[in-house]
């Protein structure tokens, strides 16, 4: 028989302890996001459905990004036993330099569209977590500007080749100037996307005021009141202004870049360049014989060309193919740090993320995207230890299975063969 008893006054008060509520609204919301996709219902709930689909969205059917993200989860890790991690080391070496963590925060565009700190938020929080920030050529905030925001951290420039080939190169000169110690060199613009909700939102540059924009815009008056009280939104290296980010994009990029290009970029630029946007294997080791620094596996977010490779799944071909010496970075799809996990274990030196960043940048701003690298870094870290390994290097293909959804048909009926 269980024995009963009355309850005890003295043990109900010890169970009976609430937690002092959190006056800070901003810190409330962000602790209560455990993972980056808390962080999205959260930027999604707080920012005017243009500026959102336009961080969120994809080209075309957006094929590319959901498959993308599908390949990081379709992956079976494989991990040791008894083999003790009580702590991990994440720190990496890359293009000759330190980070604190195997990811860095990827270019994006319009930046302070989606939250008026905009870079200089991703910036600051880059350089208090040790890791590297890359401002895009179509951003918010100038070289400088990003500079003075991370003024002793690693800051990196990503390059469109314009039309005006001198805009390029002044750009070029001015990060060298401002002490930027990567470039990288984009090769996936040759024309701009098509993002249809871009279209349907008839979203521009500057923001245009509709019966629409208005009606969204009511439930989120603190996005509007940051946008009417700050600086003018514009692009910080670029003058041009006005239209739709299709147009925009076509008016300034050209679609003959070349080798030649990069030839002149390289002349110019005194400090380690990457090439970005890399999508097959053939490239990839041409541009290893070219002697650049280094590659990003990339389909630009999947905003560029719909049905592009997935980087992830090129990603063990290309190690392969160009070797342990050779730097290979990816993007495109990379939601939690066991994603990150997975592509280092597979031959990635390094990751950068994009949304992740700017779900974070709208969910709160500079602590938004603080909450984003705290959250990755924990991901990292436990998966880390439940592998049981103590360092990234001690990450290896065996650790990671990718298992198979999208097969290309050869491949498909080669195996039924062999069977």
């Amino acid at each position: 028989m269980v024995q009963r008893q009355l309850p005890n006054p003295v043990e109900l008060l010890e169970l009976m302890k609430f937690k002092k509520p959190e006056l800070d609204g901003r810190k409330r919301r962000l602790d209560g996001a455990l993972t980056i996709d808390d962080l999205r219902t959260i930027a999604k709930r707080r920012t005017p459905k243009a500026a959102f689909d336009y961080t969120d969205g994809a080209a075309e059917g957006e094929l590319s990004l959901t498959r993308a993200r599908q390949a990081f989860q379709d992956v079976e890790f494989h991990p040791g036993i008894l083999r003790p991690a009580p702590t991990v080391d994440t720190s990496v070496e890359i293009l000759g330099g330190p980070s604190a963590l195997p990811f860095g925060i990827a270019p994006t565009g319009f930046t302070r569209l989606m939250q008026t700190e905009g870079e200089v938020a991703g910036a600051g929080a880059a350089a208090a977590a040790g890791i590297p920030f890359t401002l895009s050529t179509l951003g918010t905030t100038s070289i400088e500007g990003v500079k003075a925001a991370n003024p002793h951290g690693r800051n990196w420039f990503q390059l469109y080749v314009m039309r005006d080939r001198e805009i390029s190169y002044e750009l070029t000169r001015r990060a060298a100037t401002a002490g930027f110690d990567t470039l990288q060199f984009t090769v996936d613009t040759p024309v701009a996307g098509a993002r249809l909700r871009d279209k349907r939102n008839g979203f521009s540059i500057p923001p245009q005021l509709t019966l629409g924009t208005i009606i969204n815009a009511i439930p989120r008056p603190w996005w509007w009141y940051d946008f009417l009280t700050t600086p003018k939104l514009e692009f910080a290296s670029l003058s041009t202004t006005g239209g739709t980010v299709g147009e925009l994009l076509d008016a300034a990029m050209d679609p003959t870049i070349s080798y030649d290009d990069l030839a002149v970029i390289r002349d110019i630029w005194p400090g380690k360049i990457v090439i970005k946007g890399v999508q097959n294997v053939e490239d990839s080791v041409r541009l290893r014989d070219e002697g650049v620094d280094g590659i990003v596996l990339s389909n630009h977010g999947g905003r560029q060309l719909d049905r592009a490779p997935i980087p992830f799944h090129l990603l063990p071909e290309v190690r392969k193919a160009v070797g342990d010496d050779f730097t290979v970075m990816i993007d495109t799809g990379i939601m939690n740090g066991a994603d990150v996990v997975a592509a280092v274990a597979l031959g990635a030196d390094f990751t950068l993320i994009g949304r992740a960043y700017l779900y974070g940048l709208m969910a709160g701003g500079r602590q938004g995207v603080d909450r984003t690298i705290a959250i990755l870094r924990s991901e990292i870290e436990r998966t880390m230890r439940l592998l049981g390994v103590s360092s990234l290097a001690e990450l290896e293909p065996g650790h990671v299975t990718q298992l198979t959804r999208l097969v290309p048909v050869s491949r498909a009926v080669s195996e039924a063969v062999v069977r």
